[in-house]
Order: structure tokens, then sequence, then C-alpha cells
């Protein structure tokens, strides 16, 4: 059985490794998609019912392909992402094998390039590109025994309040899923305990703007690292209900619990930090720096912008802040069901290669591994803040193909005196 070779190999055919088709594509390089399952899978199963896109889809997208009968403001559905996905990969012509798994990838010892097992054989491939994005494995952490009297899930696996049996909820987590999803279920009418970490929260819109756009021209979305010991603030955002600010003593006033860091478990209750004020008031302070950067920016440019006072106005401190309950029994309180919302992990062991941290992450200047040949798209600040979302991944896409076009072009150069015209742009 012969030995299937290609130049450049991408793994992942969501929207980092769509993405990339379009760039390679143009570069004239030789390569092949593989997908595990569908094109854009996780957001068709991998997400709840109602999800919504939290930005609007006039920045939310690729930049060459507009959502087709979607007003500029909507937040789209998740399923309308993933037609969005599919609709950008046929327009790119973007050749992808689905259904097939990639099992290992090993560079040859005495020679360019690596070995790829797959569930479909060997191919041979002179490039890698793990397009596999940043939500690969949920992380619930060991806290409370799986043979617990309450049920425990993972955000991922949450579809909506019918699914969750009959009593109270625990959600840990308050970035954009464990806020929505706690909102939801509040909604629904269920009683809510929700447990609030370090985090930002930005306005959905102010003066007229929707956050994106002021984070765009205060150039936050561009910013190149988080600032150090931000590493682990979320943040919490929504489009949901027609997209609106996610503020905690809202949802307090509601009928939300809110309580710190979750810290441990026993004897059937949780233990959390007396933290629940201090992560509130440092969301507040994040949310108001952008108003005042907002309003800066607007006295600076001249711009004709809606005075909106109301941003500024704040909801009464609840019971939960001014006292904050450091000990919550599952019994006593009825909770049946934890939610955690608490992130994934990123899973490279398919790749025999020493190219990683300490922790697993990759080692990666732009997404251009240390591993000649391996190349990664689609991580949390690869380039930028901005690197996770639709448009962001399409830039670092950009950034990966030309280095591989200029790789390719040196690979070329026969030693004569030539410019390498690639190589040299």
């Amino acid at each position: 059985m012969s030995i299937e070779k290609i130049d450049t190999l991408v793994v992942g055919g969501g929207q980092a490794g769509i993405a990339l088709s379009e760039h390679l594509g143009k570069h004239g390089v030789p390569f092949l998609v593989l997908e595990k399952s569908r094109i854009a899978e996780a957001w068709r199963t991998a997400r709840w019912d109602a999800l919504v896109t939290n930005g609007p889809v006039w920045h939310d997208r690729f930049p060459n392909l507009e959502f087709k009968g979607n007003a500029p403001d909507e937040f789209v559905s998740k399923d309308r992402v993933a037609d969005y996905i599919e609709e950008y990969a046929d327009m790119v012509n973007a050749p992808v094998r689905t259904g097939v798994t990639v099992l290992s990838a090993e560079p040859f010892k005495d020679r360019a390039g690596f070995r790829v097992e797959t569930s479909d054989g060997v191919i041979e491939a002179t490039r890698i590109v793990s397009a596999t994005g940043a939500f690969q494995h949920p992380v619930i952490p060991p806290l409370v025994r799986e043979d617990a009297s309450v049920h425990q899930m993972h955000s991922q696996s949450y579809r909506n309040s019918e699914q969750v049996a009959e009593g109270a909820v625990m959600v840990v987590g308050a970035g954009s899923s464990g806020a929505q999803i706690a909102d939801e279920l509040n909604r629904a009418g269920r009683k809510v305990f929700l447990s609030v970490g370090p985090h930002d929260r930005p306005p959905r819109r102010y003066r007229g703007r929707d956050f994106v756009w002021w984070l765009g021209v205060l150039g936050l979305w561009d910013r190149a690292a988080q600032e150090p010991g931000t590493e682990h603030v979320t943040i919490s955002v929504s489009g949901a209900y027609g997209g609106h600010t996610m503020d905690f003593r809202r949802l307090a006033s509601e009928g939300v619990t809110l309580l710190g860091r979750t810290e441990g478990y026993q004897n059937g209750a949780l233990t959390f930090a007396g933290d629940v004020r201090k992560n509130v008031d440092a969301g507040d302070d994040n949310y108001n720096k952008l108003l005042d950067d907002a309003d800066a920016y607007v006295a600076a440019m001249g711009l004709d912008l809606p005075l909106d006072p109301d941003a500024r106005q704040t909801w009464p401190d609840p019971d939960s802040l001014t006292t904050p309950i450091r000990n919550l029994d599952f019994a006593a309180e009825g909770i049946t069901t934890i939610i955690w919302a608490t992130g994934y992990r990123q899973d490279f062991d398919w790749l025999k290669v020493d190219a990683f941290d300490d922790k697993g992450a990759p080692v990666h200047q732009r997404g251009v591994s240390k591993e000649p040949g391996l190349y990664f798209l689609g991580l949390p600040w690869q380039s930028r803040r901005g690197s996770t979302f639709l448009w962001g991944v399409w830039h670092d896409a950009k950034f990966v193909a030309d280095q591989i076009a200029i790789q390719r072009a040196y690979a070329d150069y026969d030693g004569q005196a030539e410019v390498v015209a690639t190589a040299a742009e």
C-alpha cells in the first residue's frame, strides 16, 4: 500500500484550519486538512443550545465573507456559526478530509518532515500545522468525588435547563460561559449559586458602540500579551437576549447567590474563599476604566457620540456580597447539580516532538514552533488578545501561512546567487 505524501498537513477543521486554508491556497502550497469529525464540529455539539456569539457579526467574522441573511449587529446562534465556517470552507475550496483522526506524528530522524499515523493510514508531511484549537478537553477540578450525592457536569456538556435535575444548581466559574449559564438557569426559575473568580466585564454597549468597537479603537484587541498576574482572569460578556452587560450585582438582584472562588469540598459542602467582593469590585473597576478610556477617546477624537449616564449607575450590594458565604451545604440548600465552567486543557500528546514547556504548552513564536516544520494555530494569545476570535485567528493564519511559504522558498534555493522572491518579500 503506497504512503500518501503532502507538503503541509493541517490537523483540525475548525475555524483555525479553515482560515489557514485560504492563505495556504493563495500561496499555492499543497496541503490537506484532516478533521476527526465534521467541519466546525465543536460549534455544533460542544456548546449549549441557546449559545449565541459574544460579539456582533459585523465584527466576529472572517474578513472576506459576511454573515449572509443576518443583521450586522446580530448575535447569531452556534449553529449559524458552524454553517458560516462551512460556507467559508467551500468558498476557499479547503481540501478537508473529515472523519479522520490523527493518532501520532513523529519527525523523521534522517530528513525533514514527519511520519503521521492516522485512522485512515500513514501520511508523510514536510510540515504540520496543529490547528486543534483552544477547547479540547474539559477540566473539572478534583474537588468533589464522583460518587458524591450530586450530579456533576462540565459546561461543555450543558445543553439547557430541562436537562438539569430538579433542585438548586451550583455553577463554578463566572467567565462568559458560567455567567451566561447561571443567567439562563435563573431565568428558567432555578435556584442558582455562582462561584465568581477574577474577571473582566466590559459594557455590552457604551455611547452607541458595542464593546468590540471600543476594544478595537483603543488598541486592546491587539495587545500582544497578558499583563503579569492576569493569566486566570476571564472575560464575562454576553450576546444572549439581544446582548447585555454582564453585571453580577444585577444577577444577584434577580435571585442568583454570589460566592467567591471555590476552594474545597468536605462532608457534602463546598468551601469558598472570602474574595467575592474583591472579585466583583475588580470587575467593576475594569468596567469603569473602559468607560473612562472611551470618554477620553471621544474627547480626543472630537467624536459626536451621545452621552450615556445610565452606564455608570450601579445595582445595590446583595447580601451575598456584604456577608460572604464561606461554606455551602448541598443538602441544606437542595443543590443537586454542579456545573463546572472551569475551562479546558489542550492535548498535544499525538505530537512526538520536544516542542513544549514543563506544563505541556507549546513553545512558539506567533505559532512558529521551535521544532522545524511544526506550527500551531488557534492558541489563546497566539499573537494578540483577539487570537481566539474568528477575525483574530484569520490574521494569525495569514502569518503562519506566510512563514510556510517563506520556508518553501528557501528550500527551493539551488545554491546559485539568486534572490528567492518569496523569502525576500
